[in-house]
């Protein structure tokens, strides 16, 4: 359940887990210190670990470790800094897990196509700018500098222009 103030009631999870009970581990992680909170989290968006239980929004040259679980800042909503407390969660896919992303936790200026046909489509992380931390597709085949050297999922479907579902790696 999310909790949020009565003016914030229109807010929905950005990331909805739909096979995770036993396909994926939400592991309980803190937000490191360090982060300034330039760029808001959205749940869904991809986190790296910088040292032992500290989590930060992906960066260039970090190995992505899992998606948000929590919102830290976006939408104006941030319960971390509410509560002063810098707990938080991130969701460990496993290979058959699979999730709901919205808007704006992915890259939805990209041109998501649905791989019906089969297609294994991989799915990145961007790395730096205003969109760090959103799912992104390669472009053109390759992994653009700005974009995660590993990848964090497999694009499954295309639900809307604003909703995608992202599975684990095999």
């Amino acid at each position: 359940m999310i909790r949020v103030r009565a003016n914030l009631a229109h807010i929905k999870r950005t990331l909805r887990p739909l096979y995770a009970w036993t396909q994926a581990t939400p592991k309980s992680v803190f937000l490191d210190p360090a982060w300034n909170r330039s760029v808001p989290i959205y749940p869904g968006m991809v986190l790296a670990r910088t040292s032992g239980e500290l989590v930060t929004l992906i960066g260039p040259n970090q190995v992505p470790y899992g998606f948000a679980a929590d919102y830290v800042g976006g939408d104006g909503f941030d319960p971390l800094l509410d509560v002063g407390v810098n707990a938080t969660a991130v969701w460990v896919p496993g290979a058959d897990a699979e999730f709901e992303v919205l808007a704006p936790a992915f890259d939805d200026t990209q041109a998501w196509v649905d791989p019906a046909d089969g297609t294994e489509k991989l799915v990145y992380a961007i790395t730096a700018g205003t969109g760090r931390g959103k799912l992104a597709l390669a472009t053109n085949g390759s992994v653009a500098t700005s974009i995660s050297a590993q990848p964090v999922g497999r694009l499954l479907k295309v639900n809307s222009a604003s909703k995608i579902t992202v599975g684990g790696l095999r």
